[in-house]
């Protein structure tokens, strides 16, 4: 502050800065938004009203972008598992609430480093919310 400054009583913010910087040292990043609108998925999920049928093309488009990344996954096996895992629970005539969250959850953290997976997955959760007998 110019000495000016002070004896106006002015004041003068730092710069905002609206990027993201990393530096130094190991960092694991989970998954990050920047801009203005940008959305990140991660973490528990919760539920909505949505209708069956996106939901199942949702489990598709998983499906079909887990094959494509495969080699990218920590453990494609255990992420193909628990979307197997989901959609025999959401097959049932009355899903279990718990069982689809800890699934979707939990595929959730499988698809971590893949972005295209990340959002697909988080797509298939927000479809998930208010099926019947959720």
């Amino acid at each position: 502050m110019r000495d000016d400054d002070a004896r106006d009583g002015a004041r003068h913010d730092p710069p905002v800065n609206e990027g993201v910087m990393i530096s130094g040292g190991t960092h694991y990043v989970g998954n990050q938004a920047v801009g203005r609108g940008a959305q990140a998925f991660s973490g528990s999920v919760s539920f909505q009203q949505q209708d069956s049928g996106r939901t199942a093309e949702l489990l598709a488009q998983v499906e079909r972008l887990l094959e494509e990344h495969r080699t990218e996954l920590a453990d494609p096996d255990g992420t193909t598992r628990e979307l197997r895992r989901l959609r025999e629970e959401l097959d049932e005539p009355q899903p279990e609430p718990g069982v689809v969250r800890r699934a979707l959850d939990r595929l959730n953290e499988f698809v971590q480093p893949v972005a295209p997976l990340v959002v697909a997955v988080g797509q298939l959760a927000q479809s998930v919310q208010g099926l019947p007998g959720i």
